[in-house]
């Protein structure tokens, strides 16, 4: 049984609600973070996860949209993919259901090899990336919902200061919800409280 807390937790200034564990704080107060995100992370542990709303691509089939997003983000960070991604099954969503119009969520996993901030490929870990494709089609919006979870933390990264470099401590370990856990509670609990977020 893990000791995490967690709590239902308020985004885009409360028109989005979600749950995640409290470990998670908002980068938002350290950094600049776009306002069609919203980022958290666990210092302690260089795990996080990014809620981002993206103009809908409706051009992508429903049953590749997170695969796809998954392969763009791979390639925005200049990562390379270590494993094969592995995408669900196209989920319906009824709980957001906007204008008689369902949503559907899928799903996809992979392993990169990405840096941290500037720094170049020697310095690469290796990362566990969940992403969920939450499409909204009632108001064209694709949410994605990625959660990245260090596997191996390179001795030359930034990050091997705060946390140590070679293989993560498990979260059972130490008593904390894994990161497949995590995601899972994200884009299961995805709720929208004011759809006006969307309509400009």
């Amino acid at each position: 049984m893990s000791g995490d807390a967690v709590a239902q937790r308020p985004l885009f200034g409360g028109a989005i609600m979600t749950t995640f564990p409290l470990r998670f704080e908002d980068v938002s107060k350290i950094r600049d973070v776009p306002d069609n995100q919203e980022v958290v992370v666990d210092p302690s542990r260089d795990e996080s996860l990014i809620f981002e709303l993206l103009d809908m691509k409706h051009e992508l089939p429903d049953d590749q949209s997170a695969a796809w997003f998954l392969q763009d983000l791979a390639n925005e960070q200049d990562a390379g993919l270590v494993s094969a991604i592995q995408q669900s099954a196209v989920l319906n969503a009824p709980g957001l259901t906007y204008r008689d119009m369902p949503a559907v969520v899928t799903t996809a996993v992979g392993q990169m090899a990405i840096s941290k901030g500037r720094q170049g490929r020697e310095a690469q870990n290796i990362v566990k990336v969940y992403l969920a494709n939450i499409r909204l089609r009632a108001v064209a919006t694709d949410v994605l919902i990625v959660a990245y979870e260090p596997l191996l933390i390179n001795p030359l990264s930034e990050t091997a200061g705060t946390v140590g470099a070679g293989l993560a401590v498990p979260a059972a370990q130490v008593g904390i919800l894994p990161m497949e856990e995590v995601f899972k509670l994200a884009y299961s609990n995805f709720t929208i409280n004011d759809w006006s977020l969307f309509i400009n």
